[in-house]
């Protein structure tokens, strides 16, 4: 933060030589936003930010309030810190908040021109949404290639069974980076990207992970758009490198397939045949720019939570315990445990929730704007103002949650055993709710619950080095949550 300081008070000393009092009338209006802390003029409460701002928030809105004014550079931004406040934004005024506003990270390659995630809902946001929900995650492709994902899983278990031989190491969560991205990549394109523990599993996350950290990074540009034409912390830069080299293996693979003469049985497959029907419904860019998004957002988010559950899991022994005992006993008595088995499994959903619950993938979700000004308890959220929904902090709410920072997986088999993440029930929506709720959730709840089933159901793991007790639990984040040390544990295969 030190470089991003010093900008700033640059900034401020330049600036407030020409900054103009503000008019009477503006004042009343300002005085009309919820309460907030107070900011220095111009860069406002951008310091308070801090380098975890989903804690910082989350700490200041204990103090301000659930729906909360902060002034980051020269706009208004609006925080809804509990599930009460975040069901007015995702619900009651969906419409009015449903716009996107857009990091100048996101404009690299004019990825926000052509991406559903950052796309204002209109008539391009509603074909690409059907594109979704009809080619990919509809329950019929999802029952399609359950084959596909059964052996990914498969592949998944030999390596860690074959590392617990060696008595190696198995980074958690590279490995479950490189299923899902292999995953993603066969059912895709009918070919895998990295083989698991290869270097070039690592490359790929280090570029996937490259465009969450510059997503997620306070930029300058962001909070005072006079300065994008100069990208001062070449943020954009950055994400110009890290997009253009993925965009560039999606370009490859779409000429191949343009080139061959064979038959297409995989989505990108289809999605030329669509193209290739009418360019109206399905542009060469709406391709590329899908792919991107679900190769950035699918992996880095599967993964990472995988990778959160087996670090809490291995820190509270009796959990994994019990999760283990769930798994081998139900396969014991019915074999192998297909997808549709996972609602047979409480203990296992119960583990998954609780993860979700402390480490959403996505601590706040994608910002919003206002379209409009709406009153909301009284105050004026101002149209323009930008909408952050701290959901890491509705997870830790001690209103709502008993032992609210411990990893209790129990209290969704009791008084909490219906509540759900698909985003109706909103003291948990990791993947949000309401019109731009995340469209992958199927697939990455399937994932994230058999590769559970796959890493404690078939192996114990001891840690490499550190005991329980000194586990690193500390978090690192861009856009997403991640683990700030990698998770490695050594695997012991199990009769």
């Amino acid at each position: 933060m030190d470089s991003l300081t010093s900008s700033l008070l640059a900034i401020s000393i330049v600036w407030i030589c020409i900054l103009i009092l503000t008019s009477h009338s503006r004042a009343r209006r300002a005085s009309k936003v919820p309460p907030g802390p107070y900011g220095p003029p111009i860069i406002g409460n951008i310091l308070q930010l801090g380098s975890k701002p989903h804690r910082s928030l989350a700490k200041l809105s204990q103090k301000y309030g659930p729906v909360m004014s902060l002034k980051l550079g020269s706009f208004t931004t609006v925080v809804f810190s509990t599930p009460e406040a975040a069901k007015v934004v995702l619900q009651q005024h969906d419409a009015s908040f449903s716009s996107r506003a857009i990091p100048t990270a996101a404009t690299a390659h004019r990825h926000h021109e052509f991406s559903m995630g950052w796309l204002p809902v209109g008539a391009k946001w509603r074909k690409l949404r059907r594109v979704y929900k009809e080619q990919m995650f509809s329950a019929a492709r999802l029952d399609a290639s359950e084959g596909l994902r059964r052996e990914k899983l498969r592949k998944l278990r030999e390596y860690v069974g074959e590392c617990g031989g060696a008595g190696r190491a198995v980074d958690v969560g590279e490995a479950a980076f490189a299923t899902t991205l292999n995953l993603m990549s066969a059912w895709l394109f009918s070919v895998e990207f990295a083989r698991l523990g290869s270097e070039s599993s690592h490359e790929m996350k280090d570029v996937v992970w490259g465009v969450m950290e510059c997503l997620g990074s306070p930029n300058l540009a962001d909070y005072f758009p006079v300065l994008r034409c100069v990208d001062p912390q070449r943020i954009l830069k950055k994400t110009e490198f890290y997009v253009g080299k993925l965009l560039a293996i999606f370009e490859e693979i779409i000429d191949e397939k343009l080139k061959s003469s064979g038959e297409r049985d995989d989505l990108v497959g289809d999605f030329i045949d669509l193209y290739q029907r009418d360019e109206a419904q399905l542009s060469r860019n709406d391709i590329t720019h899908l792919l991107l998004d679900l190769f950035v957002a699918g992996t880095d988010t599967t993964a990472g939570t995988v990778e959160w559950a087996m670090a809490e899991l291995m820190h509270n022994p009796s959990k994994m315990s019990r999760l283990r005992n769930e798994i081998r006993n139900f396969m014991q008595e019915n074999g192998e445990i297909e997808e549709s088995d996972i609602t047979r499994l409480p203990y296992l959903k119960a583990v998954v929730k609780e993860t979700f619950r402390l480490h959403p993938a996505a601590p706040f979700l994608i910002p919003r704007k206002a379209d409009f000004d709406v009153q909301i308890n009284g105050y004026l959220v101002p149209k323009e103002a930008r909408i952050l929904v701290n959901v890491w902090a509705s997870g830790r709410d001690p209103n709502i949650w008993a032992n609210p920072d411990e990893f209790v997986p129990e209290r969704f088999l009791n008084e909490n055993d219906s509540l759900d993440f698909r985003g109706q029930d909103f003291e948990l929506i990791p993947f949000g709710a309401g019109r731009r709720i995340c469209p992958g959730l199927p697939l990455a709840n399937l994932m994230v619950h058999q590769m559970l089933v796959t890493c404690v159901g078939n192996f114990e793991w001891k840690f490499e080095t550190v005991k329980q007790e000194e586990m690193d639990m500390n978090e690192k984040i861009g856009i997403t949550l991640r683990k700030a040390l990698p998770l490695k544990a050594i695997p012991i295969e199990l009769d």
